[in-house]
């Protein structure tokens, strides 16, 4: 069972983007449990979107103690409560511009793809709506769901920016390729 824990901040799209993913998850056939958690209903305030993936039905009902992979909004959600959440093992992508040294450095012993999902959503006309970049840069990082079942669940679920959304999910998802394999991303502006 892969178990995903989203954090960002009330106002960024976390939970969109928890919807998203555990939608498009589903359309690729696998069993999904999603739910979220907020604090104050107001912008800002942080906001958990909990998914859990598996061929079988998933019957556990408890809060995710322990993710296999984490995808966070802000950077400074990155603190000892969320990375209470997380093993060695786990994968965390964060929104951020700061390099995978940086975050090497900051958090040794956790493994950390920095996205800068901010310049992809700005470059497509998102602004600082990051949730699409985010995905697409996600899915990469954990190998799931693919790009093309993202895509499809992006294009009818959009519910505007279609096009722009599906741009940025796209970019999200060739920067991580790019870390993962090593080599500079120029992606045109």
């Amino acid at each position: 069972m892969l178990q995903i824990i989203i954090q960002g901040r009330g106002g960024q799209g976390a939970q969109t983007a928890g919807n998203l993913l555990a939608m498009a998850f589903f359309a690729a056939g696998r069993q999904v449990q999603a739910f979220s958690s907020y604090g104050g209903a107001r912008r800002g305030t942080p906001v958990s979107s909990f998914i859990r993936v598996d061929d079988r039905p998933v019957r556990l009902r408890c809060d995710i103690e322990q993710a296999d992979a984490i995808l966070c909004f802000d950077a400074t959600l990155l603190d000892a409560r969320l990375l209470g959440a997380a093993r060695p093992d786990t994968l965390i992508v964060v929104n951020s511009a700061q390099s995978t040294e940086h975050f090497a450095h900051a958090l040794p012993g956790y493994r950390v793809i920095p996205v800068d999902g901010i310049s992809i959503s700005s470059r497509h006309g998102l602004g600082r709506i990051v949730n699409s970049a985010l995905l697409g840069a996600f899915a990469r990082a954990i190998e799931a769901p693919a790009l093309e079942v993202l895509i499809r669940t992006l294009s009818e679920e959009a519910p505007k920016k279609r096009e722009e959304n599906i741009a940025a999910c796209k970019d999200g998802h060739a920067w991580v390729d790019a870390q993962l394999s090593g080599r500079r991303l120029e992606i045109a502006a």
